[in-house]
């Protein structure tokens, strides 16, 4: 028995779950389009745990989405992952969130562009194939109707996440599939983290930080006349 708290916080969607080998057996999120995770993560936390019949004693690894994303949200979940795992003395794995969302679908054939949104037109982006292996690397995207014109040129193109939404509006090929409220969930974690966790691959608990992609900017508020 391998049991892992997954914990994923780098959208709106504040997300737990504990696996046992890769399979879910309990989960709990709530997108209610708000940043809610500082009030949320714990209290769900103690609520899987509870429903588990386990103590986080019991828990094998913390694994925590890494990013890109939501500057404060990945703030608050590698947070309380650290904490949890100073705390009871366990491995820290991190978890890439486009990889993550991209399992988020199945496929037959075609491109999966899984997709976080940033500032403005632009997005957080990475692309898959079919079998979720990476064709390109993470990048931060300003959108336009051009920008994944050479893989919507070759095959049918599947855009998902919060990022997608926004895209719907400017990018009208023929092979864009845009598929709706798909965001990052500890539900796609789960197997990805046990594949970790059999091969060791953990964090340095004490310097690890999240992958932000870009700065965080903090916008100076407007004086006012």
């Amino acid at each position: 028995m391998s049991l892992i708290l997954n914990i994923e916080t780098s959208t709106k969607n504040c997300s737990v779950s504990i696996a046992n080998e890769g399979e879910v057996l309990v989960i709990k999120e709530l997108n209610n389009g708000n940043y809610s995770h500082a009030e949320m993560l714990h209290p769900f936390i103690d609520d899987i745990i509870n429903k588990s019949n386990i103590s986080l004693s019991d828990i094998d690894a913390i694994a925590v989405s890494k990013g890109p994303g939501s500057y404060t949200g990945l703030r608050i979940g590698v947070s309380a992952a650290k904490g949890l795992c100073f705390a009871f003395d366990k491995p820290l794995i991190s978890i890439d969130t486009l990889t993550s969302l991209s399992y988020s679908i199945t496929i037959n054939q075609g491109i999966i562009v899984p997709m976080i949104d940033a500032r403005r037109m632009e997005v957080y982006s990475a692309i898959f194939d079919a079998n979720h292996q990476l064709v390109r690397e993470i990048k931060a995207d300003i959108v336009d109707e051009e920008t994944y014109l050479e893989y919507l040129e070759k095959s049918r193109v599947y855009f998902l996440g919060d990022g997608a939404t926004k895209c719907k509006e400017i990018i009208k090929h023929k092979n864009a599939i845009f598929i709706e409220s798909k965001y990052p969930s500890a539900r796609e974690m789960a197997k990805l983290s046990f594949d970790k966790y059999k091969i060791s691959d953990t964090e340095n608990v004490a310097y690890f930080e999240p992958f932000y992609l870009k700065d965080f900017i903090v916008i100076p508020e407007k004086k006012k006349n």
